[in-house]
């Protein structure tokens, strides 16, 4: 097992394609410290190495982007502080490290939701993007969490959909979309939210509306979260017969 941060570094060098490298920066995908190891490799090696946060804050500090992406998958969330949280967001200088953290590390916190709308809030292009990212993973990944946590989400959206800077409205709209795939109730919300941004003067606004009601309004969404509600409807009947 790789515990020490040289010889994970060593590993990540000896697996790195320059190919894959001048593709990641090309496509902003990675910034000048990427190595070029692709994914799959990294999950790999993430299984490899195991859950450590200790190890992560290491890896982490090493400004590598395949380190810092290993420091996302190998991250314990239970150990994760809202300190720690607010190290590693300043230092986002890509949308790929942005998502990946929110992915497979962030959104499993408890600072999860309360971060998400402080990060919107702020004026820095990737911390903001990192807000609305983390409540487009909440949206799908959450379960438990209340409709009301995601009402204030589309109250975010619409305050902020006048962004023009492009990484963040993309990360706006897959907020916006996701959460309209989470139930019928919020996929009517989300719609009338999605009216309310069309109607605001700003090019970002309308993009965002117009992308997203195409989604949440398609026939496709709709046979989907009838079929939820349906599913959801028979739980609770049975849980009801199940109390008498």
């Amino acid at each position: 097992m790789m515990k020490s941060v040289n010889e994970v570094l060593a590993r990540l060098r000896s697996l790195a394609d320059p190919r894959n490298r001048e593709g990641m920066i090309r496509f902003a995908v990675a910034n000048e410290n990427a190595l070029g190891v692709s994914t799959p490799v990294l999950k790999k090696l993430a299984r490899e190495i195991g859950r450590d946060q200790v190890f992560a804050e290491a890896l982490w500090k090493t400004g590598v982007f395949e380190a810092r992406a290993l420091a996302a998958l190998i991250g314990e969330p239970a150990k994760v502080t809202e300190d720690s949280m607010e190290r590693w967001v300043k230092d986002f200088d890509s949308w790929a490290i942005c998502d990946g953290c929110c992915l497979a590390l962030f959104h499993k916190t408890p600072f999860a939701h309360c971060k998400a709308l402080a990060w919107s809030r702020r004026e820095e292009e990737f911390v903001k993007r990192a807000g609305f990212s983390l409540m487009a993973v909440l949206a799908v990944h959450d379960k438990a969490a209340s409709d009301a946590k995601f009402l204030k989400f589309l109250a975010a959206i619409k305050r902020q959909s006048r962004d023009e800077r492009n990484l963040v409205k993309k990360a706006v709209n897959w907020a916006l979309r996701q959460i309209g795939k989470r139930n019928l109730q919020l996929n009517q919300a989300a719609i009338a939210v999605a009216e309310e941004i069309r109607a605001i003067d700003s090019r970002s606004a309308r993009w965002i509306a117009a992308d997203a009601l195409r989604e949440l309004r398609s026939e496709a969404v709709a046979r989907r979260l009838r079929k939820k509600n349906q599913k959801s409807e028979v739980r609770n009947q049975k849980k009801s017969c199940l109390r008498f």
